[in-house]
């Protein structure tokens, strides 16, 4: 991320600049900023169960079929249902249209309009679903060739995409219902059911998967079921609600969400655009590279959707709110308003400190440890060690550009916030162009590593284009704290890296050829310690440069166990 550190608030200056004139005037009440701490710690626990359960689903799939072709034709066949919920209702829609509209309406005295919306909403989205869910069933064998089904070397590969693929894309369906209520229950402030969607998804596959161990195709089965039962799980939290069929896209609030969003479609059909060109790309190095890659992102993405996700989306709301009050006195009142603006830096700032804080030493602590973090979950049944040699080197470089997407997800999540999604949208669009040129460019000299190189650098530059943005915007969040937190995370995140990897070096180089360490328990003792001992010198390190982030952190979820509340530290 950018800044993190102690907050020396006393060297802020208020800047009266306006958020996004284009906002609606609706006052709610303001939150305090501790429900920001309780909610990412119920989004932070989704994670964990979501991110263990991905890496479950990761396993079995790896025992079961390893790094095969019929694995990599599953991949390709996923990504049709995948894309088209991404572009249509995914992650995106929620942040940046759905939960700050429906913030507006979440007040009890809107909560009958808040309804009406909803179900409009559903009812066209449900439309419009099943439309294109109808067109793809046509056009299957056009579709997978877009895809990169075409460049298979055996061409009996083609005719299975083809058939999963049809039999996986009604899951966009289901997904995209989830995703509206998700956004529904994100506004409402109720997290704990919706953060816990993407594990019963993911533990659905695994269950599918072993209950039908010799059928690729128990992956789709399960990737429908479980998008099934995200809908499903989400509905005692929605008991309160007043759903009914109607067709009212005329509504302010439906129309302001298509407007908020149509400038996202149009990021992330590029960002859509590049994944099924890098598809393509891959398959033309290898059959399975496709499923290296896969492999890589699921372990590239747990820290970051542990971390960051679960920080933004707990942030969302509360910065959303402080923008709606910031409109409602900016007229009447320009002290208030500063005062909101400064609200909002300061908990933009507190995000990215605490983002900054944790992110660096996972990306350090993963880059060290990659190859036995990877035989230890993967290297089982079909998935060999050569495998696990390359999914670790993907992995490496993907890492990359992981501070970069952690510190880009809090200032676009920021944007959304602030109803601003056309910036966001531009800055993806221009890193998106980087990264393909990228990927071409270097494709020829280093293969299929030129795709993770330019995913390094895609991060990076959308992230420098979003902070010159916010210093445009905001003034930048220059006093907050946040570079003395980058250089005391790097130092300790450099620690981290290298006691871990001396570590594993040495289990690996003395340990090993004298206790046999090559099995099941082998594995976990090696990562267990070299992983054990970094996170040691972090935690020795925490201490000796005072980084009070991590030791807030550690206080409030000590304190919040303990039912009493956080003691303040004494300055």
């Amino acid at each position: 991320m950018i800044n993190s550190s102690d907050a020396t608030e006393d060297a802020i200056q208020p800047v009266p600049l306006p958020l996004d004139a284009e906002l609606p005037p609706t006052p709610p009440q303001l939150n305090e900023n501790k429900g920001v701490v309780k909610a990412a710690a119920v989004l932070a626990i989704g994670n964990v169960t979501s991110r263990v359960l991905g890496l479950v689903r990761e396993i079995v799939k790896s025992n079961l079929f390893g790094a095969s072709d019929l694995l990599a034709a599953y991949t390709v066949a996923a990504l049709v249902p995948n894309t088209l919920f991404n572009l249509i209702t995914g992650g995106e829609m929620v942040s940046s249209s759905l939960v700050p509209v429906f913030s507006d309406l979440a007040s009890k005295e809107r909560r009958a309009e808040l309804w009406s919306v909803v179900s409009s909403f559903l009812s066209l989205a449900t439309a419009v679903l099943l439309f294109i869910v109808a067109l793809v069933m046509v056009f299957t064998p056009q579709i997978a060739w877009l895809a990169g089904a075409r460049n298979f070397s055996d061409s009996s590969l083609t005719a299975v995409t083809e058939e999963m693929m049809r039999l996986a894309t009604p899951a966009v369906l289901f997904l995209s219902v989830a995703s509206i209520l998700t956004g529904v229950l994100y506004a409402l402030e109720r997290f704990t059911l919706p953060a816990f969607t993407a594990a019963v998804f993911n533990g659905t596959i695994v269950i599918v998967a072993l209950l039908r161990p010799d059928h690729i195709d128990s992956l789709i089965y399960g990737l429908l079921l479980g998008s099934f039962l995200q809908i499903v799980l989400q509905l005692p939290a929605l008991r309160d609600g007043r759903f009914r069929i109607q067709f009212n896209w005329r509504h302010p609030a439906v129309r302001r969400i298509l407007i908020l969003y149509a400038p996202i479609v149009v990021g992330l059909l590029v960002n859509q655009v590049a994944i099924w060109i890098s598809y393509n790309l891959a398959i033309l190095t290898g059959d399975n590279s496709v499923t290296y890659m896969n492999y890589a992102t699921t372990l590239y993405q747990f820290p970051l959707g542990l971390v960051v996700t679960a920080l933004s989306m707990a942030t969302l709301p509360t910065l959303s709110q402080i923008v709606s009050a910031y409109h409602a006195s900016k007229e009447s009142d320009a002290v208030a308003a500063s005062a909101r603006v400064q609200e909002f830096k300061q908990t933009l700032a507190s995000g990215l400190r605490l983002v900054l804080t944790l992110i660096l030493p996972a990306a350090a602590g993963l880059f060290a440890l990659a190859p036995a973090i990877i035989a230890l979950l993967l290297e089982h049944g079909e998935f060999t060690a050569q495998d696990t040699a390359v999914t670790a080197t993907v992995l490496r470089v993907y890492l990359a550009g992981l501070p970069f997407a952690a510190i880009d997800q809090m200032l676009v999540f920021a944007s959304y916030a602030r109803k601003d999604t056309w910036r966001p949208a531009v800055a993806g669009i221009i890193s998106i162009v980087i990264y393909t040129i990228t990927a071409v460019v270097l494709l020829k000299p280093i293969g299929l590593y030129s795709l993770m190189v330019a995913d390094a650098i895609k991060h990076f530059c959308h992230t420098m284009i979003m902070l010159w943005l916010l210093q445009r915007q905001l003034g930048g969040l220059r006093g907050f704290g946040i570079s003395t937190v980058i250089w005391k995370s790097i130092a300790a995140s450099g620690l981290t890296g290298l006691v871990a990897w001396l570590a594993y070096w040495a289990m690996e180089s003395i340990v090993t050829p004298v206790l046999p360490l090559n099995g099941f328990l082998g594995k976990l003792f090696i990562v267990s310690v070299a992983g054990g001992l970094g996170i040691a010198a972090f935690l020795t390190l925490v201490r000796l440069l005072s980084i009070t982030e991590v030791q807030m952190l550690h206080r409030t979820l000590t304190s919040r166990l303990r039912r009493r509340p956080p003691q303040a530290k004494r300055p």
